[in-house]
């Protein structure tokens, strides 16, 4: 795992070994077996705290972020994150952002089936005055962060900088196309592979697996009758790996 992901570190490949192939290994003995890096390489208020900790599965938080394709064309990137499950509800890309463009992702990250009630975002222009207006409207309360205090706004600032590492650092986007597929991509590799600490560690949309770990007879072992099997997302920078039944 090491060698094929290598920008995963030891908590990250202890849980991926939990997860998903019920192997129990503490992440300073994952870090014992990893490839050593060569020297000069670089790896790549409480109260508001406590507020988010309380109504962690009402809110949902956005930002935005830039992006840079191949000629130097500068797009924006939407992002839109729920609090408690750490599911990404919403990534949207668009050259020329405006409040009407902002408010109709806001309408798509909103919607009918989940119960949110916080908006968190920060203070930028384009959240303008008639948008929070119509986002009260549909029943939300608009939480705006402090100016420069981007901590305010920590989940939605630590998952566009999980981007920026993960996929956008290893990948140049050709156009607007490209990375919306991109993205698109990543995202669903974020949702339903990749194992959250804040989770437990678990997965926000975890994916029907064949083979759950916990049929595992030992901790530390998988059982003979048992293969991994393993998928590359997007385009090998990272892989998700299942228990799979093994081959007569």
């Amino acid at each position: 795992m090491a060698t094929e992901n290598p920008i995963w570190g030891e908590e990250r490949i202890a849980n991926e070994l939990l997860l998903k192939l019920g192997l129990r290994v503490s992440p300073r003995t994952v870090r014992k077996y990893m490839p050593k890096r060569p020297p000069g390489r670089p790896r790549g208020d409480q109260r508001w705290a406590t507020f988010l900790r309380n109504h962690a599965g009402a809110i949902v938080a956005c930002d935005f972020f830039i992006a840079v394709t191949a000629t130097f064309r500068l797009l924006y990137v939407f992002v839109a994150i729920e609090h408690g499950s750490r599911r990404l509800v919403r990534i949207a890309v668009t050259a020329h952002p405006t409040a009407a463009w902002t408010l109709q992702q806001l309408r798509e990250v909103v919607g009918f089936e989940r119960a949110r009630r916080y908006l968190i975002h920060d203070r930028d222009s384009i959240f303008a005055r008639s948008l929070n207006e119509s986002i009260r409207n549909l029943g939300l309360t608009v939480l705006k962060s402090p100016p420069h205090s981007p901590k305010a706004n920590a989940i939605c600032e630590r998952v566009i900088g999980t981007i920026r590492r993960e996929c956008l650092d290893w990948l140049i986007p050709l156009s607007e196309s490209h990375l919306r597929s991109i993205l698109k991509a990543w995202v669903g590799h974020y949702n339903q592979g990749r194992p959250h600490m804040a989770l437990g560690p678990g997965v926000p949309d975890p994916p029907l697996v064949l083979v759950r770990p916990a049929t595992q007879p030992t901790r530390h072992r998988i059982s003979e009758r048992l293969g991994v099997r393993a998928r590359s997302v997007p385009g090998g920078l990272h892989h998700e790996y299942v228990l799979v039944p093994a081959l007569a």
